[in-house]
């Protein structure tokens, strides 16, 4: 699922799709980059490409990467990821 060396990290200069978990850089992700899934949270860690664990509430969403924390909907920069 993600570039790992052998400690199972990440490579730190490799960043993932936060809808699809792919590499971001190259690869098809037009259907990634669309309108409507600009709305959903992400679903994958962009460090690690991580399945994450996502909560979604009346007043925005939570998700949780069980290596690198939590994110809001109130976290700067989560709409340029």
């Amino acid at each position: 699922m993600s570039v790992a060396d052998s400690t199972g990290s990440a490579d730190a200069a490799t960043e993932f799709c936060i809808h699809c978990g792919q590499a971001a850089v190259g690869g098809e992700h037009a259907s990634c980059r669309s309108p409507r899934t600009a709305l959903e949270p992400p679903r994958f860690c962009s460090r690690c490409a991580r399945r994450m664990v996502v909560q979604i509430t009346p007043s925005g969403w939570s998700a949780r990467c069980s290596r690198h924390g939590e994110s809001t909907s109130g976290d700067p920069g989560d709409s340029a990821r």
